[in-house]
């Protein structure tokens, strides 16, 4: 298993490199389009679905929590 780290963490740090480099590009090319607008309503929009779903887990997490008998009580 200690081969797994050494890896995993080059795979992982190469796709989220690459990852991040591509979505950074593409903003850059939308604002030099005069795109401004539709650039700040789609991050906007994906602001939106972040917090929303992230909402969601939290409900889905805390019902599932409290029907499998999990004490949620603050000491």
């Amino acid at each position: 298993m200690d081969w797994f780290i050494t890896v995993f963490l080059p795979f992982k740090l190469l796709v989220l490199g690459t990852g991040m480099y591509f979505a950074i590009k593409w903003h850059y090319d939308q604002g030099k389009n005069g795109e401004r607008g539709a650039v700040l309503r789609a991050g906007g929009k994906m602001a939106a679905v972040f917090v929303l779903s992230l909402l969601c887990v939290g409900l889905f997490t805390f019902v599932l929590s409290r029907m499998v008998g999990l004490d949620l009580s603050f000491p």
